[in-house]
């Protein structure tokens, strides 16, 4: 699969299409589903972990060419990290369900262990293999392929992470809380730290002349250099990659680094420039929301984005549909290495979104609700301990109205944080939305329906036989919904009942040819697991809509046709 090609492409080459409504993509795809623990395998190729996806890829670094070699509905659930042993074979970390993985160089998958908790940083050492935790007092074990019981070498891990054997022949990894570097031999013995405030260190890696690289998970796409066994220096660079999460060197000593934030693989130079092999992008999206001023914003796991198109580029239109149907535009990828979004601010595990008197107000599935405020760049808690809410919106009185998925509820959150149960009994509600008069809507996936609120223990069928229906909006007299079984906008009239589809194929849910999974695991030892997709909607002032293609990780506008823009 080239990395001009859809992640949700299964060779078919499909596009939304509209008999109504002209579609435009306001980015182009992401290949990559986030990029995590990265490595170079025997053919060359820089294999790359998708948490998010439960995929991992290999990309050549020539050309960027991107391709799937553990597939999405494959034995692995949540890959975060990968190395490769001298024989060939491929270790994974798969961190939710806690279980490390064998690869064969024949594609052939044998369990090592399901004793790690969280495993995420690993490394090989000849035909040696070694793992770390990514929780607080986590453990570094050496595991047997072959058989036998894992050796514990150390505990008392803030949170580790991606390792590598130094050139004094010492493990050296991360404490990502307590922002230190540490080492250890493989044989064991008493840890040593080597470094201390490291800027939020996520990764270390030696290039091939033996200088350490540490790198830092924050907005600023921090490097550390240190120069451990010559000089003893320290500096520096600053590569304004957002959420650094992995490197890789090559035998010419090129860096090559992951993004969790934004996926994609960048080749960074020592002075701090980059070059995209492998363009940056949307890892989700999941929400999505526009304010009075028409700015869009995407809630993107690990971030809040803003999709930026210019003239000629991934916003190019295709004209007003005819009784064939509108084609979306054709992909244009890789216009800079930002993938055509900008992250608005590194906010961790955001899902819901919704935008209102200049404020952003943000749901995270691990059970929290925010409110940002972009102009000052700061933010207030409104809730706590919920369980997974999803949609959100802002009823008259200011209130925000969360649809408390896991709970089968709809609560609302006053100004003074408090919170209030405004329906109760549902199935799994996923997405709110008000009407002119302040009736409550909300979609249900799994009931395959539309609800309207009226009272605390009554929820009235609007619309049924809706697939799974997840995001949701009201426009004028018309309410909208995003079925993401059966990959159809879906409009409803408020007055007559009538519905109608609206759009066709879109790139939402789970992708072609895969089979869908189980709800993942949400938490694993106390740690964040893997979220619910989310395919948000949104009305915009102009009329038109905003959806969250999440499939292939682009927002699109769908406009109405008497909208030339």
């Amino acid at each position: 699969m080239s990395t001009r090609s859809s992640r949700f492409d299964d060779g078919e080459h499909r596009r939304p299409t509209s008999a109504r409504r002209r579609i435009r993509r306001l980015n182009p795809p992401n290949p990559l589903w986030g990029s995590n623990g990265v490595a170079f395998g025997p053919d060359g190729r820089l294999y790359v972990a998708q948490f998010l996806a439960g995929r991992i890829s290999a990309v050549d670094p020539a050309d960027g060419d991107v391709e799937v070699v553990v597939p999405a509905d494959g034995p692995v659930r949540s890959p975060d990290d990968l190395a490769f042993g001298a024989d060939g074979s491929m270790y994974i970390a798969d961190l939710v369900p806690g279980r490390v993985w064998r690869r064969s160089p024949r594609g052939e998958y044998t369990s090592v262990s399901e004793e790690v908790a969280v495993p995420n940083g690993i490394t090989c050492v000849g035909d040696r293999l070694f793992v770390n935790e990514m929780k607080m007092d986590g453990r570094l074990l050496e595991l047997f392929p072959e058989g036998g019981d894992p050796v514990v070498l150390t505990g008392g891990i803030a949170l580790g992470n991606a390792m590598q054997l130094g050139p004094d022949g010492c493990l050296y990894y991360p404490h990502m809380v307590s922002n230190q570097v540490w080492r250890i031999s493989p044989d064991g013995g008493e840890p040593e730290v080597v470094a201390e405030d490291v800027h939020d260190p996520v990764a270390v890696r030696f290039d091939r002349g033996g200088v350490l690289h540490v790198l830092s998970r924050g907005p600023e796409g921090f490097v550390t250099r240190i120069d451990l066994h010559g000089s003893g220096s320290r500096s520096l660079v600053t590569s304004g990659l957002v959420g650094l999460d992995n490197a890789a060197f090559d035998a010419e000593n090129r860096m090559y680094v992951s993004s969790y934030a934004a996926g994609g693989i960048t080749e960074l130079h020592p002075d701090g420039r980059t070059r995209a092999i492998v363009p940056r992008g949307l890892n989700g999206p999941y929400g999505v929301t526009v304010d009075l001023g028409g700015t869009v914003y995407a809630a993107d796991h690990y971030r809040v984005a803003r999709p930026q198109p210019t003239d000629g580029d991934a916003d190019r239109g295709t004209g007003t549909g005819t009784g064939t149907g509108t084609n979306c535009d054709t992909d244009t990828v890789g216009r800079d290495a930002s993938g055509g979004v900008t992250t608005e601010a590194l906010l961790v595990f955001t899902h819901g979104i919704t935008a209102d008197r200049g404020l952003l107000h943000l749901t995270s599935q691990y059970g929290t609700v925010q409110t940002y405020d972009p102009a000052r760049g700061t933010g207030r808690v409104r809730a706590t301990g919920l369980s997974r809410p999803l949609g959100i919106a802002v009823r008259a009185d200011g209130a925000l109205v969360v649809a408390e998925t896991d709970a089968g509820r709809i609560v609302a959150i006053d100004e003074d944080d408090t919170v209030t149960v405004v329906a109760e009994g549902l199935g799994h509600p996923v997405d709110v939305a008000f009407d002119a008069e302040q009736r409550c809507y909300v979609s249900d996936d799994r009931l395959g329906a539309v609800l309207r609120i009226d009272g605390t223990d009554r929820a009235v069928p609007v619309a049924e036989g809706l697939g799974s229906p997840q995001g949701l909006a009201v426009s004028g007299d018309e309410l909208f919904t995003v079925d993401t079984g059966q990959r159809r906008l879906w409009a409803i009239s408020l007055t007559t009942g009538e519905r109608r589809i609206d759009a066709e194929d879109l790139a939402v849910g789970t992708p072609p040819g895969v089979a869908r999974r189980a709800e993942p695991a949400l938490f694993a030892h106390g740690m964040p697991g893997l979220p619910a997709g989310f395919a948000g909607l949104a009305a915009a002032p102009d009329g038109s809509l905003v959806l969250s293609a999440d499939g292939d990780g682009t927002v699109l506008r769908l406009s109405p046709p008497h909208d030339g823009a």
